[in-house]
């Protein structure tokens, strides 16, 4: 992304050749309609948008030449009412103008919170994946934006939009990269290079640590490939923490299925499937650029599952580190196998909550589509995912995870099987109630387990049509912003 300067301004500046004028069009009783400043805008007073066929919708945009002027219109529909849709308009606009040095924009926004997120929307669209053309499209050329804003945008939340654009577009690079140049060991050394920071640790296990470990899950789905297995742990530590927060992240580099292997259409795009890994280690990263008083340790579970001779096979058992012990019966429901070391491990050191996040049910986006992410676990923590969500302007849905789908997963040769071949019942809550089992408990004379909830964003991550509001085509960086939040409102409560 292109360093962008921001500038906030209390009147309109003349409008010249060198920096575009970005106006408000609003549907008032059905008909197009000049809003805020465009309504007494001498520039503006011949315009007919009813001849221009520009109905002022949401996110809709066009642009004229005036004389040596160019104005650009940005339909709102019917007013921005919130930061959600302040957001999602900013989108709009950084996508449409991106090619312009300067702009201006000088549309009605009622609050502060609304010119933050208007800000963030330009921000976050600024991003184009391009390292493997040949013939390199016109790179985004914006530098320079200008509010026209009577509100004061202060320089901390300047800098958390910088840092959240900058985080975005580092975690949609490492989603995007191809599985031929990102594999385990690849993925672990870029994250520790980032992670390079004031109170940041990072730990790299590979194959004979992983085993010294007892991280039976990651090491039987990465046996298969020639390029093997690694959990990447990263802890920041500020030097006040008023809470701790775990984060387990899926790493599947690429994922065939191992010997339960996909179809060709199956296979298409499953690059994607470290996402989650990727997400945890860059929020983690962004956390502790913007020095929260919160404790995080994430835990990246990487590997690539491959078919091969030495590949873990059907019916195969593996012990984990915490003695339970699981069948395997279908290979391609291998995320939730290395996502159980993660949680191990996280448990054992007595967070005040674990999150963990995968891209890991295909069954989530059957459910709840492309843009709604699936959401499970205990009410509390379910709950502070749910308020953050909704302050990042991120969608989650809470799922339950019933207690009765748990039989599907029983095995008659270990204490559970990792699927239930041939039955789909509820595969994204199945996937939960399993992760479910390898969170530990609160402490040796308290069994209920550790706060936590479980991040199926198997829909989100990626999104393979066209462009909407601040979400870019491709890897988007979802759950991103949230994350963020999350460790934001935790810093704000008392310590326990």
């Amino acid at each position: 992304m292109t360093s962008l300067s921001i500038k906030l301004t209390p009147t309109s500046p003349k409008t010249t050749a060198a920096s575009i004028s970005i106006f408000a069009v609003g549907t008032v009783k059905e008909s197009a309609t000049f809003l805020g400043a465009a309504k007494g805008n001498p520039l503006l007073k011949g315009v007919n948008l009813k001849a221009l066929s520009f109905a002022g919708s949401a996110e809709s945009t066009t642009r004229l030449s005036l004389g040596e002027a160019t104005v650009g219109l940005i339909g709102v529909g019917k007013g921005i009412t919130s930061s959600d849709q302040a957001r999602d308009i900013g989108g709009a606009i950084g996508r449409a103008f991106r090619d312009q040095k300067s702009i201006t924009v000088d549309i009605p926004l009622a609050s502060l919170e609304e010119v933050v997120a208007l800000i963030e929307g330009i921000s976050f669209v600024q991003y184009e994946f391009s390292q493997y053309k040949s013939v390199k499209k016109t790179k985004a050329e914006l530098t320079s934006i200008i509010v026209v804003t009577s509100h004061k945008v202060s320089p901390s939340q300047l800098k958390r939009i910088k840092v959240l654009a900058e985080t975005l577009d580092a975690t949609r690079d490492l989603v995007n990269t191809p599985g031929n140049d990102l594999y385990p060991a690849k993925l672990a050394q870029i994250i520790s290079a980032q992670a390079k920071l004031p109170n940041v640790k990072v730990e790299v296990w590979d194959d004979k640590r992983l085993a010294k470990e007892k991280c039976h899950g990651i090491l039987a789905v990465g046996m298969g490939s020639a390029r093997g297995p690694r959990l990447v742990k990263i802890t920041y530590t500020p030097p006040t923490a008023k809470a701790h927060l775990a984060l387990v992240g899926k790493g599947i580099t690429f994922d065939t299925g191992g010997l339960s292997l996909k179809d060709k259409a199956g296979i298409l795009g499953m690059k994607y499937d470290m996402a989650g890994a990727a997400t945890v280690g860059e929020a983690t990263i962004a956390i502790a650029k913007l020095g929260l008083p919160v404790k995080v340790t994430a835990f990246l579970c990487i590997a690539e599952n491959m078919p091969s001779g030495t590949a873990t096979r059907p019916t195969d058992v593996i012990t984990f580190r915490n003695g339970k012990t699981v069948e395997i019966t279908n290979t391609d429901a291998e995320g939730r196998i290395v996502m159980a070391d993660g949680l191990v491990l996280a448990s054992e050191l007595k967070p005040d909550l674990i999150v963990d996040l995968a891209t890991l049910t295909g069954a989530a986006r059957v459910a709840l589509g492309n843009r709604y992410s699936g959401l499970m676990g205990d009410d509390e923590a379910v709950g502070s995912l749910k308020n953050a969500a909704a302050s990042a302007g991120e969608l989650v849905w809470h799922m339950p995870l019933p207690e009765e789908l748990f039989d599907l997963i029983k095995s008659d040769t270990a204490d559970m099987m990792n699927s239930r071949i041939g039955n789909p019942t509820g595969a994204m809550l199945v996937g939960g109630l399993f992760l479910r089992e390898f969170v530990g408990p609160k402490s040796a004379k308290d069994d209920t387990h550790l706060n936590w909830a479980h991040l199926d964003f198997a829909t989100a991550a990626n999104n393979d049509l066209a462009p909407y509001g601040s979400t870019v085509k491709g890897a988007t960086g979802s759950m991103i912003r949230t994350l963020v939040t999350l460790a934001e409102q935790m810093g704000t409560k008392p310590k326990k």
